[in-house]
């Protein structure tokens, strides 16, 4: 921007009447710049509600649409620290006998000591003091078959440490490792599998390639075997029919069982669990509630048509504190009585409004509602107006409306679950669907989108053009008015310096 002196010889304050002269031009771009912000703020608080709505639609509204989201079933075991159970949707329900046998276990070995004539071999012993030379092997075989080994050879200039290293980088002929360790402090080596259970059991190979090597670094069972320990399986007995599993953890029609102790008459339990489906509905129940009082929250604000957008010249005049709160009272009241607000609130309550057909347990009929499993609005007169839309299921204890009341959705879960899957299943269906009709993708919006992102993305745009605009016009004005200004500035000095001239003359 030019520097601009006025007013020198007028003595008017040019400035100000500048100002004052172009105060509409500068309110236009105010506005403009203001409007411009307060879309930001709405896409701002748009997005986050779009947030929510597809995180229920893509989260509990969409799992509850499924059959698996009600056969919830749960085992129970006699004896708890000596199994631990996971019970699957197809499981049966029944009452099992179980005995663990045994559990797995992996290969481990304990080095004998290995020494350099009266002292502790350290990983730094070459191996020309154990009495070792290049060509010497060390072998071990894997799950008990001789053809698939684990080999290292031994080289010239190699110490404990370098064998070490090679045994732990080695595999055997189907690609199996072991875990291998020198103890310097006790002078041993120590060898174990890497996994549970027979299939990954290691032994020493003795022949007349390894012999010597395996007996000098310790690496051979003694007479009674103390040192070595085979890997096993776990075993079980489940009604009477033995099975086997490397790692403790059996899956058998439709349970995984872990084994974690030896045990026997262990008696499993599997049923129905009620507690679970109740759960879910609970859960869904509750993520509508969230989104629905947001929504009222969000329609029923104040407008607050009395706070304008501030100027950065009214918020010059005001704390840090008062720009925050001024601000809020705005951005609170952006949605108020939203259009997109309110079709979404009447889509979603024409569903909680509907009822479904469903098949009973004595095989009849009937067109089911919400109401029939206790659950439905608070009274309009006695309840919040922006906790109207929230649903209460009676009975439930976290609920302090209607806690009291009987608990009729988990009375129909004992006696007819597959009634309540059918109607919960329904009712998530027409719910999804009602929010992806809301959600789909439009001229003016997104897919998954329930507003008008589009349309506010081209209006932010505009309001640049505008503000452009708007801001050439102040500018051109105010030079305008410079220039008349400057040129009567200009007039008045000829005219103050041809009086001064006049009066010298006059006065000589």
């Amino acid at each position: 921007m030019p520097i601009r002196i006025t007013g020198m010889n007028s003595g008017l304050d040019t400035e100000s009447i500048i100002t004052a002269l172009t105060q509409t031009k500068k309110d236009k771009v105010d506005k403009y710049t203001g409007d411009q912000k307060k879309l930001t703020w709405k896409q701002d608080k748009w997005k986050e509600l779009n947030k929510k709505v597809v995180s229920f639609y893509n989260g509990a509204l969409s799992s509850m649409r499924f059959s698996d989201a009600y056969t919830k079933k749960t085992t129970t075991a006699s004896n708890a620290n000596a199994v631990s159970v996971i019970t699957g949707s197809n499981a049966m329900d029944t009452t099992q006998s179980l005995d663990i046998k045994s559990l797995a276990k992996a290969a481990y070995m304990t080095g004998q000591e290995v020494k350099v004539g009266d002292s502790k071999a350290t990983k730094d012993t070459t191996i020309e003091e154990l009495g070792l030379s290049a060509g010497d092997k060390l072998k071990f075989s894997i799950g008990g078959d001789t053809s698939n080994v684990l080999e290292v050879g031994i080289e010239e200039g190699d110490t404990i440490g370098s064998v070490l290293s090679k045994l732990q980088k080695a595999t055997s002929t189907d690609g199996t490792k072991l875990n291998f360790n020198f103890d310097d402090k006790n002078g041993r080596f120590y060898v174990s599998s890497k996994e549970n259970g027979e299939a990954a059991s290691f032994d020493v190979l003795i022949d007349g390639e390894s012999a010597t090597a395996m007996t000098k670094l310790g690496l051979t069972k003694k007479e009674d075997g103390s040192n070595y320990i085979k890997g096993s399986s776990a075993e079980i007995v489940l009604n009477g029919e033995n099975y086997t599993s490397d790692d403790n953890t059996f899956e058998i029609n439709g349970l995984t069982i872990t084994a974690n102790q030896v045990a026997s008459d262990i008696t499993l339990t599997t049923k129905q669990d009620t507690s679970g489906i109740y759960d879910n509905i609970k859960k869904m129940l509750k993520e509508y509630n969230d989104l629905m009082k947001e929504f009222s929250t969000l329609y029923n604000a104040d407008k607050a048509k009395k706070y304008s957008m501030l100027t950065d010249e009214q918020k010059d005049e005001m704390s840090e504190k008062e720009v925050e709160e001024w601000e809020n009272k705005i951005k609170d009241g952006l949605l108020s009585g939203d259009e997109t607000i309110g079709n979404i609130r009447n889509g979603l309550r024409s569903i909680i409004n509907s009822g479904f057909d469903v098949t009973l347990k004595d095989g009849t009929t009937s067109k089911l509602y919400l109401s029939d499993f206790g659950i439905g609005t608070g009274s309009y007169f006695s309840t919040d107006d922006n906790e109207r839309d929230v649903l209460h299921i009676d009975g439930d204890t976290d609920d302090s409306v209607t806690s009291g009341n009987t608990d009729k959705l988990s009375a129909m879960i004992m006696t007819d679950a597959d009634a309540v899957k059918d109607f919960f299943t329904e009712f998530a269906k027409s719910m999804y669907s009602k929010l992806s009709d809301l959600m789909k993708g439009t001229q003016y919006s997104s897919s998954f989108t329930v507003y008008e992102d589009k349309l506010m993305a081209s209006q932010y745009s505009s309001y640049n053009t505008k503000i452009s605009d708007a801001q050439k016009a102040l500018e051109a004005m105010q030079d305008r008015l410079y220039k008349k200004f400057s040129a009567m500035e200009t007039a008045l000095a000829k005219t103050n310096s041809n009086s001064s001239s006049l009066s010298g003359f006059f006065g000589s």
